[in-house]
């Protein structure tokens, strides 16, 4: 039987920020609006996905939810501890997640700007392994290094992710055509029909479109952090305005 899409049986159910009072609320990242709005959330569908313009806080959250839950800052499962740069807030330390009565059998922590590191970490701990499987077993058996990035994102959703899953997903679409985000958008509905819950952020319409996914605005204007329809987000208007009539919209560009 299919998963019903709002069944609500998520791993995790809403996300609380207890964040602290006066000077510290001026500092990052208390200083971003949307987490200063942010203090309960409730994650309704298998797929929630975080858009806004760059500087809103759609990594920074959807990156304190990863950490809260477990997961390496720059990416990975649980079993990841590497570290390249300390670069990720402090925003975890306040956040707390209330889990539903499931506990799910895998998760992971994809960024788009740290993917690099994981397979380079993956290749490091294989050179390792004396007997048994190698890591890149459970990715395709190819090193991520040895495909295009693109491809790399592939194979380690169709590969790694076999359902029952936490997946946590920091603008996936960054090294994918649209052809191949529309490959994505089957593969995370795929999971989500198996038992997999996943958080993700975005500027991509076509990942925006997702069937049954709940759907955050963020900005740095007023109503920082709102529950949205996908068609009523400035990405999905911006996309379908400039797609009926690039050219206008290419004139007052260029004015």
């Amino acid at each position: 039987m299919e998963r019903n899409f709002w069944e609500n049986n998520n791993f995790i159910q809403q996300v609380r920020f207890e964040l602290p009072e006066g000077k510290e609320g001026k500092q990052y990242p208390f200083s971003i609006p949307a987490v200063r709005a942010c203090r309960e959330m409730n994650l309704e569908a298998p797929v929630t996905i975080f858009t806004g313009e760059n500087g809103s806080g759609k990594s920074t959250i959807l990156e304190a939810i990863a950490v809260a839950a477990g997961l390496n800052a720059e990416g990975g499962s649980q079993n990841f501890t590497f570290s390249t740069e300390a670069s990720h807030s402090v925003l975890h330390e306040y956040t707390q997640l209330v889990r539903g009565i499931y506990r799910p059998k895998d998760s992971y922590f994809l960024r788009a700007e740290s993917f690099y590191n994981v397979a380079t970490d993956i290749d490091h701990m294989d050179r390792d392994v004396k007997r048994g499987p190698r890591l890149i077993t459970s990715y395709g058996g190819v090193s991520l290094h040895h495909q295009s990035h693109g491809e790399s994102f592939l194979a380690l959703v169709e590969n790694r992710f076999g359902g029952n899953g936490l997946y946590v997903f920091d603008e996936p679409e960054a090294a994918l055509s649209p052809t191949n985000q529309l490959v994505l958008v089957r593969l995370i509905c795929q999971l989500a029909e198996r038992k997999s819950q996943f958080l993700i952020s975005t500027h991509s319409p076509i990942l925006l479109c997702i069937p049954g996914a709940q759907v955050y605005e963020l900005s740095r204007e007023e109503n920082p952090l709102r529950q949205v329809n996908y068609q009523e987000t400035q990405l999905f208007r911006l996309y379908s305005g400039f797609l009926r009539s690039p050219e206008r919209v290419m004139r007052e560009l260029l004015k």
